[in-house]
């Protein structure tokens, strides 16, 4: 595996987005050993500043030349157009991209990675590493033991995604309607609804997101011809994202064995006393980079199959901070 010796200096490409903004946050939470942060946006955010480490940074313009300057690491943070263009130009001038789009996901020759779960899958890296569905994530970090204890057979996943998933314009979306306005990104109103409609729809009638979700499993999991399918809806929530999952595994099992299991899975979190009114919420998640997994229960009508609630933050370990998990991996540091 390339890795990074630090000090290194670090780019954010697409830094005054939400993902971007959050980026640099979390680059400052955790600590990593930069010596110098570059800032990348459009033209119309340049003369701008973002503040890190108590100093602000000047916003650059998003330029073919701009990874000439010894850049080692670039977290992307822009659309999947933008990305194809720019990533490749990255790499020429040996800086390693971590690319939060869905542009290079599905490629053969990148991996897709989320550290707790296929971290060693980054050694495979010529140049980009993919950021994976803000749902897929969530939805690997709890399957990935059960996987590995008592094999997967099938999932049935539907999920509740909140406006942020779509960035500003969806949080600006909800903000306006909740003020009487009507949206401008959604097809609908979303306060005071759910629109079982994220990405275009296909000709087989899923959407855009939801086979995104059920390849990035499959791909993460090296579980190719594993049985997945995915219903995405979007819900009137700011941040945070929820999945219901109906699980079959190869095996059978005692739910004792699965709490066991999962409370020791790294980046999950056991949430999971009911009769306590415990269990994962979106609410609770936020600003937290674990997956917070409850409800777990035995489906009775199919052999060896579980039901389980998840919730996290999506634009932390469904984006930013995870992306942030895979730097440090290249620089050699642990995990936390």
């Amino acid at each position: 595996m390339t890795l990074i010796k630090p000090p290194f200096k670090c780019a954010v490409v697409g830094a005054t987005g939400m993902v971007g903004r959050l980026f640099v946050r979390i680059l400052e939470e955790r600590k990593l050993p930069i010596s110098r942060l570059f800032l990348f946006a459009s033209a119309r955010s340049v003369g701008k500043q973002i503040s890190f480490r108590g100093s602000d940074v000047n916003i650059e313009e998003l330029r073919a030349d701009i990874f000439q300057r010894g850049i080692d690491a670039a977290l992307f943070a822009v659309d999947s157009d933008i990305s194809r263009e720019y990533a490749p130009l990255a790499v020429k001038s040996d800086c390693i991209v971590i690319d939060n789009s869905s542009a290079w996901r599905m490629e053969a020759t990148v991996p897709l990675v989320v550290p707790e779960v296929n971290g060693a899958d980054i050694g495979m890296h010529k140049g980009i590493i993919a950021n994976p569905n803000c749902c897929a994530a969530p939805a690997v970090v709890a399957l990935k033991p059960l996987c590995y204890i008592f094999g997967l057979k099938r999932v049935v996943i539907s999920t509740y995604q909140s406006v942020s998933g779509a960035g500003n314009p969806g949080m600006e979306d909800l903000k306006n309607n909740q003020s009487g306005q009507p949206s401008k990104f959604f097809p609908h109103t979303i306060d005071g609804n759910l629109i079982p409609h994220i990405g275009d729809f296909h000709e087989d009638g899923y959407t855009g997101e939801e086979k995104k979700v059920i390849e990035e499993i499959r791909k993460m999991l090296h579980e190719p011809n594993l049985g997945v399918t995915v219903t995405t809806v979007r819900v009137p929530v700011k941040v945070g994202h929820s999945l219901s999952m109906n699980v079959t595994l190869k095996n059978p099992f005692e739910l004792s064995r699965v709490r066991e299991i999962l409370s020791a899975a790294p980046g999950v979190i056991l949430s999971d006393e009911p009769e306590k009114n415990i269990y994962p919420m979106p609410l609770s998640a936020e600003g937290k980079d674990d997956v917070f997994i409850g409800r777990l229960r035995r489906d009775e009508s199919f052999e060896n199959s579980l039901n389980m609630w998840i919730s996290c933050d999506n634009t932390r370990k469904g984006a930013a901070t995870n992306a942030v998990q895979i730097l440090e991996k290249l620089i050699g540091r642990e995990e936390r």
